[in-house]
């Protein structure tokens, strides 16, 4: 009996799970604290005119998936873990501060922008997680070193930016680092990566007992910059590190030839949501890091869908998207998925577009009717006073 719990107890797939709900418990736990600090400390999000929500919010609910994912994360001992997890923690402290410091005080982008390239850096250069590969597409292999420092750091600068863009609604930011952990997750343990998998469990575990506040009408809590920036990181460490181990296809069956397509797709929606607003401020000659409501989930708000509907559209999206390709991969080669994916952010495209002019209407429609109750109630108005001039 006792070597049967013992053999239970050090079981991978025990650790991933546990990791998962004491993530999730501990986050459930935590963020009743972090609100009442923030309203007491008055450290809340007020609504400004292109906010989604219409009362004062507490932001710090990244500081209790940081919290959560870490204590749960280092619950056990993951003799895979390497120097490149112990280099991926200390880039992960150093943007909780950055965050938490941002959201009580707001930093200046060149700031936030500096400190996320040292952070990518330390794990680029010295844990040596580099894009080595582009897997035939267009014909490429091979990437020389000098090139992949630099292209690794800006997927890594791309990625933290692109959620932390998408970071707009209840539950979208939180749902789908959630759902990209998991994918990542089940793909790491499956092939043996436990350290990664357990890491992508205590997040997903702790971005889910964070979902439960964030689509609260009571205890309502966002996740600010300390969230976003962290998620976001770490869904880039996934991203690089998925197509770095996948280089060997050539002689590993468990590997993918579609690495690069598979890790883009996981993260469709910060993706081609950051890809859509930046091809269309610079359209419209504004700079592309300015502001605005142009963003899918916001269009989607504004077409009547509640945050948990927009969110749940965006999920699915991201679910649909990754088995598809995931079938795709099997049978055509990544220059031809690659043409693919361009043709599905077409679509997307495509669609923004058609519920933009969509939304326009019913407010040109809504701007009439009020006119048009406007000049009635005028001329009844006008109608009374001549009587009562009358008499």
């Amino acid at each position: 009996m006792t070597n049967f719990f013992w053999t239970f107890y050090n079981n991978n797939l025990f650790h991933i799970i546990v990791s998962a709900v004491v993530a999730c418990a501990t986050s459930i736990t935590a963020i009743p604290v972090i609100i009442n600090i923030s309203r007491l400390k008055n450290l809340v999000a007020t609504p400004v005119e292109r906010s989604s929500h219409e009362v004062a919010t507490p932001t710090l609910g990244g500081v209790a998936v940081f919290a959560s994912t870490l204590i749960s994360y280092f619950l056990w001992e993951n003799p895979d873990e390497g120097q490149l997890i112990h280099l991926s923690i200390s880039a992960i402290v150093i943007l909780f501060f950055l965050g938490v410091k941002d959201d009580i005080l707001i930093l200046a982008p060149k700031k936030k922008m500096y400190i996320q390239i040292a952070a990518s850096l330390l794990v680029v250069v010295l844990g040596d997680l580099r894009i080595e590969n582009l897997f035939g597409i267009f014909g490429i292999y091979s990437v020389p070193y000098i090139i992949s420092l630099p292209l690794t750091v800006f997927v890594f600068i791309a990625l933290i930016n692109a959620v932390n863009l998408i970071d707009g609604i209840d539950g979208l930011m939180g749902g789908i680092g959630m759902i990209a952990g998991g994918l990542f997750g089940i793909w790491f343990y499956l092939n043996e990566h436990y350290a990664l998998a357990c890491l992508a469990a205590s997040m997903s575990g702790a971005l889910l007992g964070f979902l439960r506040f964030n689509f609260s009408k009571t205890s309502k809590i966002f996740m600010g910059d300390t969230g976003s920036l962290i998620v976001g990181f770490i869904l880039a460490l996934f991203a690089v590190r998925f197509i770095q181990l996948n280089i060997q296809y050539r002689f590993d069956p468990n590997s993918t030839f579609a690495a690069p397509i598979l890790a883009i797709i996981v993260l469709v929606v910060p993706i081609f949501d950051t890809l859509r607003v930046f091809i269309i401020r610079l359209k419209n000659k504004k700079s592309p890091f300015v502001a605005d409501r142009n963003h899918l989930h916001h269009l989607l708000i504004d077409s009547g869908l509640s945050h948990f509907q927009a969110s749940l559209v965006l999920w699915s999206f991201t679910v649909i998207a990754t088995l598809l390709f995931v079938f795709i991969s099997r049978k055509a080669e990544n220059t031809t998925s690659l043409y693919l994916l361009c043709a599905l952010f077409g679509l997307y495209m495509f669609t923004a577009h058609l519920l933009k002019k969509n939304n326009e209407k019913h407010l040109k429609k809504l701007s009439n009717e009020v006119k048009s109750e406007e000049k009635t109630s005028k001329k009844k108005l006008q109608s009374i006073n001549k009587e009562v001039m009358k008499a």
